[in-house]
Parts: structure tokens; sequence; C-alpha cells
């Protein structure tokens, strides 16, 4: 008989807590299918996956990750219908108002990647004011990543490099990688160490182009709904057998 309690003990002493990845990326994605898995709607799969969303980030930031991010809704995503994008948005707003004291408590702060200005204005407002609420918190960083595109952030970031040229802000010949970086959502923020992706698909989907360049990947055939606290742990644990070399031996 599985004991998920002891297998959850088993991979937490696994982990070495000295050497923990530093930032944490996660295309939460198979909601949907889970939902027809179950013969539900697919809302009932955002569901679920919002429960998931509230136990890892309470797990990552119990053992000490520093910054994580999630991907919750991308630039594509609005050509689903209409009822599915309500529901999801009423998911955030509900998850937003009823974690945001345990965010705080924890010393969560949130952030947000992508142009949340083309969100709905409920669920801005709740963001805007989550956002505002958590500033000063320092123990984790939560990027939830609303209305993001990997594309549109760099193409974003290119406009805005050129007008600051056009203006005298910068040089030319002073752009680099670090001063590009600034122009991105993550904005003095590390690179994520590790991405994350369950639900069985191999691809990127549009997300952190520029900031993955060297983060290692783990995939699996969960889906979202069914991430919990020990494929986290697997995750760190395959982070941590192997070696980081960045284009060096």
């Amino acid at each position: 008989m599985y004991d998920r309690k002891k297998k959850i003990e088993e991979l937490k002493k696994s982990i070495d807590m000295d050497k923990l990845p530093l930032h944490i990326a996660i295309i939460m994605d198979g909601n949907g299918r889970w939902a027809k898995k179950r013969f539900l709607p697919r809302t009932a799969g955002h569901k679920e996956g919002m429960e998931r969303v509230k136990e890892i980030v309470e797990v990552a930031s119990n053992i000490g990750i520093k910054y994580l991010s999630l991907y919750a809704f991308s630039t594509e995503n609005w050509k689903r219908p209409k009822e599915e994008i309500d529901g999801l948005m009423k998911l955030l707003v509900y998850y937003l108002r009823v974690e945001l004291k345990n965010l705080n408590k924890n010393n969560i702060k949130i952030c947000t990647l992508g142009d949340i200005t083309k969100l709905p204005e409920g669920p801005r407002k709740e963001v805007q004011y989550a956002v505002e609420t958590t500033k000063h918190n320092d123990k984790m960083i939560l990027n939830i990543a609303l209305n993001y595109g990997g594309r549109d952030e760099i193409v974003g970031g290119i406009k805005n490099i050129v007008n600051d040229i056009k203006m005298g802000k910068i040089k030319v010949e002073d752009l680099d990688e670090s001063v590009f970086s600034d122009y991105l959502y993550t904005k003095g923020q590390p690179d994520p160490d590790l991405l994350i992706r369950p639900s069985g698909e191999l691809r990127l989907s549009n997300f952190m182009l520029y900031q993955i360049a060297y983060s290692e990947f783990w995939f699996s055939n969960i889906y979202w709904p069914d991430f919990r606290e020990e494929h986290f742990y697997q995750a760190i644990v395959d982070y941590q057998k192997r070696d980081r070399r960045f284009g060096g031996i």
C-alpha cells in the first residue's frame, strides 16, 4: 500500500537544503484534461488546480524557495470560450481574497508578469490590491503570470529600450544582457533555475523565453490538479542531481 506521508518525508530528507534552486517556474497545465477524464466541466479542473496553487506556494515558502513563478493565464488563453475565461477570472479573485491574509502572514510578496491592464476591471483591481498589500514582504516572491506571453515581453522590452535611447536615458553601446533584463517583467530577479511542467506536454508555450536560457527542465505526465507536494520535492531532488555547466566544461 502506498504510504504518501512516508514518501514525502523520504523525498524531503533527500533534498540538500543548502543547494535549493533560487527560482522555480511552473507551467500549470492539464486542468481541462483532468476534468474531462472525470466527465466534469473544465471549470472543475481549474478549481482543483487552484487548490494545488495554494499547496505548492505554501510548500515552496516553507522550504525556503525565494522566487516562485506560476504561469496562470497566457496571451493566447483569450481564445478560449468566454465561460471558461470568466470562470478563471472568478477563481483568481477568489484565491487572492481568501489567501491574501495567509500570504501576508507568511511574508510572501506578489508580483505580476504580463500586461494586467487587459484584465477585466474586477480581477485587475483585486490583483493590484494584492500587489500593493504585499509589496513590503520579503520571504518569497510569488510571480503570477497573467495575460503573459514571452514574445510579447521581449518585443515590449525592445520598444521601451528604443524609446529610452531616443530620450537619451541609455546609450546603444551600454546595452548588454544585464541592461536588457531590466526591461523585462522579472526586472531585478534571478532567472529560473528550474522549470516544471506537468501534464505530459513537452513545450514551453511562450513562457519566460528569455529567462530560461539555462534553466533545467522537469517534465511529468501528471496533470496539474494531481501535482502534489511529493512531486514538487521530486523535481527538486532530480534538479540537484544535475550538473549545471552553463556552457562550460
